[in-house]
């Protein structure tokens, strides 16, 4: 960042960091082994979407490639919009290395398209051992991980069992150090 961005108050959107992303590979065996917390084959990348036809073109191109390559992985794909305007491109795979691989492809394609500053997160749902959802969002602007835990009710988290999610992951995610900017995702559709 330079002097004038500094002034101005700009600020530099961070690249994307796959090895941070596939971290939840290797994570994803600690969880189950050491935890009793299982993926669920689910992941999701969120982005907000443009109206503009060369946008469309390239989520439909991109819908289309996870669809051909899950022909081969076992990885489907469905899109859906939430009540934000926040687009969910949804893949399914019982296997956590192809779900990283197709968050990867997806996030891939849009920045290659310029519009990495349009993708908010990907999310991949886990669950306890008592089935209690258990979510790992990934900030692409910042590079980092944290645990999203909806305790039931109207719009509640289990901060407790975050922070103890976090303490047993140690070194293995790249962790969100601030914590103000674990932001929940209420009504996930994964």
């Amino acid at each position: 960042m330079g002097f004038f961005d500094a002034l101005l108050g700009k600020r530099k959107v961070a690249k994307s960091a796959p090895d941070r992303l596939f971290a939840i590979t290797t994570a994803a065996i600690t969880l189950e082994t050491a935890h009793g917390i299982k993926h669920r084959g689910k992941a999701a990348v969120v982005f907000q979407p443009l109206a503009t036809g060369d946008f469309q073109q390239i989520a439909s191109d991109v819908e289309e490639l996870v669809r051909s390559t899950g022909e081969e992985t076992g990885t489907t794909v469905q899109t859906t919009e939430d009540t934000y305007g926040y687009r969910w491109f949804i893949l399914y795979d019982d296997d956590i290395e192809d779900l990283a691989v197709g968050v990867n492809a997806v996030t891939d394609a849009l920045a290659v398209g310029g519009y990495a500053d349009r993708v908010l997160c990907a999310v991949f749902a886990f669950e306890d051992s008592q089935a209690t959802p258990v979510y790992f969002i990934y900030n692409y602007k910042r590079g980092t991980w944290y645990p999203f835990v909806p305790a039931g009710g109207q719009q509640q988290r289990n901060n407790e069992r975050e922070l103890q999610i976090k303490a047993q992951l140690g070194g293995e995610l790249p962790f969100e150090a601030e914590l103000e900017r674990w932001f929940p995702l209420w009504g996930t559709p994964i």
